[in-house]
């Protein structure tokens, strides 16, 4: 025992003579288990599940799928399934697909001079059914129905014990439709290596996205395993900007230049699009594709960066897309497992042409750049947007023997866009709502916003958003996004509030770029809730009435008033029926009997509860910060009746959420009294009420309704009509009064 202990140094301790004649008998050298050296494979080539999908939708674009969808779950590690409709694979090739190096691609090593495909080794499949359970459904167009396999370690496995392993016939349309299921289920140290699904899905949105820029001609979705909205939806029919604009936002489409050079010297073309000095960004983002295959370059990152340097601000970076296609003699692929990386020939010399080409681009849209400077003087002030100018770059000449102060160049007026909404508005010109006499301390143009939602209280609770995955509802939203007008909605996307100018007719002004605009803010609240009663459907907030409201009572109170409104011979009346033979307690018992027959639905998908015996509970709230008028909520409750589709689904929610965003539109309210004395002395008898409603009205539209388009309306093409109208362009008034 002391013997064996005087053998057993501690580590890095030096040997005695006698312990190193005593060493074991060296290993003897064998071959690795298949199974060893499949996984290691399997792990070179397959790191995380991006990389299992790369190499997926690299298969599926080279089976000429003109349509790519792509489900995940668990940022890819649970579920990772992609569908294309590309000419699928032959049922005599299904027992070898998942082998090692079986590919139709290549033949003799020659091949890979002239290799234009994505993949070519043959490894993607076979690495996967190694850390993963496999399916793979098929259909080729001649074949009259489709395949499905499943894959275990390269071979064929019976989906279920006791079944044979042979492909099974299924229902399937064209193509293939792979899925990975519990991917590194049998290296249980790199499954727990991955942090968390968010950021695998991010990665994989990312890439996701970086081939639906590039392919041209294909259609690219991508969404999460459950939910219904997708994070990527892509038309086959794009065009280039507009698949940037839909995935980078258009922050950056907008400021795009596309580029193409070429060089028959260096045998390479090199197209793309990139965004000029007016875009910048905290880091670079390049999309570059050699050959049509998504790698990374740091040589070419680096000379882009130095290129943009000289145009780009401090710590500005740019958004570059480059497809580069060099003569495939030129270009070795087989550089690494992943295919991330690839070597070419005249390299240094081909991204010197790019980046001086790029550099000629940039040079030529540099006249637009505007910059933010500040004076360093003692209580010197903010000198405004400053053009980057010949004049304000040149030194002014010394006089006197010292150094004369450098004044920057004066901005052009008709070229400043408002984009402070602190700024003076119109409603800060109009007198005031509070009558004479009645002005307190705070009133006043310059007073602030009186601040209503501070006496609304809100209740928060634990209740968890319910996915919507009813069809109609689908089928709704999409007719939105396909009635979508752009430019209007680029319009409302960027604007800047200018005022309410007139509360009667429900008029605001906004500006876009150096126009101005008077926007019918009434009918764009009908569109935006409807919208948003589509997008919260089944999630809505609640208002509750503590004591409950009498809903007959409500409705007799509607149908009275209608009656009182609608002239003789006027069949548009809520209270009217196609043969005029109800009369008002009538039309009240039948609508009341309508809602609390189906107040189980009203609860489930609206927040519209109703008690068995006709009480009011709850009205739904649609957006934190505004409330509709009460005064609006019998006639609302009416025109549920008769106006409301209840016998068809699709038909129901779309009636029905257009009714309920017509309650929710802002009501036409007096407008301010001016110097006349009759409209002041009509506005002293308005209840104090009305006073109060118009400055929630107010504070609404400036402060929740109108940031709530710009960050959410999809402006459709009825709404271009009538809606918006442009009553200025700074650039044309300009030139008005230079005639003068």
């Amino acid at each position: 025992m002391d013997d064996a202990m005087d053998v057993d140094v501690p580590r890095g301790a030096k040997r005695k003579a006698e312990v190193l004649t005593d060493t074991a008998v060296p290993r003897r050298i064998q071959a690795l288990d298949q199974d060893v050296v499949n996984k290691i494979a399997a792990g070179e080539i397959i790191v995380a599940p991006v990389h299992a999908l790369k190499e997926l939708m690299e298969n599926a674009v080279d089976a000429g799928s003109t349509a790519l969808e792509v489900l995940v779950k668990d940022g890819g590690l649970k579920l990772l399934q992609i569908t294309d409709n590309g000419c699928g694979i032959d049922k005599d090739d299904l027992p070898i697909l998942c082998e090692r190096f079986t590919t139709s691609k290549l033949q003799k090593f020659e091949d890979l001079q002239t290799i234009s495909t994505y993949g070519f080794r043959g490894e993607a499949l076979a690495s996967i059914s190694h850390i993963a359970h496999l399916t793979v459904t098929t259909k080729t167009r001649d074949s009259n129905r489709a395949w499905r396999a499943h894959y275990d370690a390269g071979r064929l496995v019976p989906s279920k014990p006791g079944q044979s392993s042979d492909p099974k016939p299924a229902a399937g349309r064209q193509g293939t439709q792979i899925t990975v299921e519990d991917l590194f289920y049998n290296i249980p140290t790199r499954r727990r290596a991955f942090r968390s699904a968010a950021d695998e899905y991010n990665k994989i949105i990312d890439m996701v996205g970086r081939y639906a820029v590039h392919c041209s001609n294909v259609a690219f979705s991508c969404k999460k395993h459950g939910e219904s909205a997708t994070s990527i939806a892509v038309q086959a029919t794009a065009t280039c900007p507009d698949r940037i604009r839909q995935i980078y936002g258009g922050s950056v489409a907008n400021e795009l230049t596309e580029f193409s050079t070429s060089d028959s010297r260096w045998a390479f073309k090199a197209k793309g699009w990139a965004t000029n000095a007016n875009y910048s960004t905290k880091k670079t983002t390049i999309l570059l594709f050699i050959n049509h295959r998504c790698v990374e370059s740091s040589n070419i990152r680096k000379a882009i960066e130095q290129t943009y340097a000289a145009f780009l601000p401090k710590n500005g970076h740019p958004f570059v897309y480059l497809s580069l296609e060099i003569d495939p003699h030129r270009v070795d692929v087989n550089v690494h497992p992943t295919k991330r990386e690839v070597n070419f020939l005249n390299e240094d010399e081909i991204i010197q042409a790019i980046c001086e080409h790029i550099r000629s681009k940039l040079a030529a849209v540099d006249a637009s750049r505007t910059f933010l400077t500040q004076s360093l003087l003692p209580g010197g002030t903010w000198a405004g947007p400053q053009p980057s100018t010949s004049a304000a770059a040149t030194p002014s000449k010394p006089s006197g023997g010292s150094a004369a102060r450098k004044t920057p160049a004066r901005p052009n007026e008709n070229n400043l866009v408002r984009t402070d909404t602190n700024l003076r508005k119109i409603t800060s010109m109009l007198p005031p709502a509070v009558p004479p006499g009645r002005a307190g301390p705070s009133s006043g143009p310059g007073a602030p916003p009186h601040n209503s939602e501070a006496e609304i209280e809100y209740e928060i609770v634990d209740r968890e958003l319910t996915p919507c995955r009813l069809v109609s509802v689908r089928e709704l939203r999409a007719a939105v996004r396909e009635d979508m007008q752009h430019e209007l909605t680029e319009i409302f996307a960027n604007h800047t509030f200018v005022g309410v100018v007139d509360e009667r007719r429900r008029l605001a002004a906004i500006q876009g770029g150096v126009k101005l605009y008077l926007v019918d803010y009434g009918r764009v609240c009908l569109e935006y809730f409807y919208q948003l009663g589509l997008t919260d459907f089944g999630n809505f907030g609640v208002i509750r009435f503590n004591p409950p409201l009498d809903l007959r009572e409500l409705l007799a109170l509607a149908a009275e008033q209608e009656k009182k409104n609608t002239t003789p011979g006027d069949q548009d009346g809520v209270g009217d029926d196609e043969e005029g033979e109800l009369d008002s307690a009538e039309l009240v018992e039948l609508v009341a009997q309508q809602l609390v027959e189906r107040r189980e639905m009203l609860l489930e998908y609206f927040s519209l509860e109703i008690s068995p015996t006709g009480e009011l509970l709850s009205i739904p709230l649609l957006v934190k910060g505004y409330t509709p008028a009460i005064v609006k909520l019998p006639r609302f409750l009416l025109r549920l009746g008769p106006h409301v589709n209840w016998t068809e689904e699709k038909a129901c929610f779309d009636s029905f959420l257009r009714e309920l965003a017509a309650f929710y539109v802002p009501e036409q309210l007096p407008t301010s009294p001016g110097n006349d004395d009759d409209a002041a002395r009509d506005e002293r008898e308005i209840h104090a009420e009305i006073r109060a409603r118009r400055t929630h009205v107010r504070r609404a539209v400036e402060h929740v309704l109108f940031p709530a388009f710009k960050a959410r309306l999809v402006a459709t093409k009825s709404l271009a009509q009538g809606t918006i109208l442009e009553v200025a362009d700074l650039k044309g008034l300009y030139r008005v009064f230079e005639r003068c």
